[in-house]
């Protein structure tokens, strides 16, 4: 009787606990997914080229070098300015012959042959003119071609003072000048000219020569 008393109040016992409920478990937060990065576009290439070169060996006048290194220097920094064109210089004399072929064979490039002439009232040096003629790309058909004029006028010959203007360093000046014009015709002829700010004149009153405008031979 004694154990089965010990065993009916060991069952009370028991029935009289409260069970402790166990917490959940915190969740496990979700790890946010970063944004895939968007490649970003390749900067597209200027599908523009220039390929620019002078006649150096032309048969009817000899003219020094640098004379045709301005009138390409001036022609090619206004053709980089004046567009988002790539260009090419040669620093090899350039035929008409050999122009064409190069305009034939590269699908995707205008050559520019710039020629230096005398005027054909000439009496010197101060009377050159800058020819140009731009080959299409693929057919080497004439896209456009004109005539520069160091001078920048037609108005009348322009006589400078000995020693001064006359100079051959002046001259180039002049040469590049007259290359930045046949750009400018260029690009503006192709239509992907764009505004270009007007650069300060490089020659100060104390140090330009005198130009005087000889309209006598009118």
């Amino acid at each position: 009787m004694l154990v089965l008393a010990l065993c009916i109040w060991s069952a009370q016992a028991q029935s009289g606990r409260k069970h402790v409920k166990t917490a959940p478990a915190a969740p496990v937060p979700t790890p946010t997914p970063e944004p895939t990065p968007v490649p970003k576009k390749a900067e597209k290439e200027s599908s523009l080229l220039f390929y620019v070169g002078a006649d150096r060996n032309d048969t009817y006048a000899t003219f020094p070098f640098t004379y045709y290194d301005a009138v390409v220097k001036g022609c090619a920094d206004r053709l980089r300015a004046g567009s988002s064109a790539d260009v090419d210089v040669t620093d090899r004399s350039l035929s008409r012959g050999e122009a064409i072929k190069k305009a034939k064979s590269d699908t995707g490039t205008y050559v520019v042959l710039l020629t230096l002439r005398l005027d054909s009232m000439a009496r010197s040096y101060d009377d050159l003119v800058l020819e140009f003629v731009v080959f299409a790309p693929g057919t080497a058909k004439v896209t456009t071609s004109g005539n520069s004029y160091p001078t920048g006028t037609r108005a009348g010959r322009v006589v400078v003072d000995p020693g001064t203007a006359s100079s051959a360093l002046y001259r180039e000046r002049l040469l590049q000048r007259a290359g930045e014009d046949a750009g400018n015709r260029i690009l503006k002829a192709l239509h992907v000219d764009v505004n270009i700010p007007r650069r300060p004149n490089s020659f100060t009153p104390d140090k330009a020569p005198q130009l005087h405008l000889d309209t006598s031979h009118r």
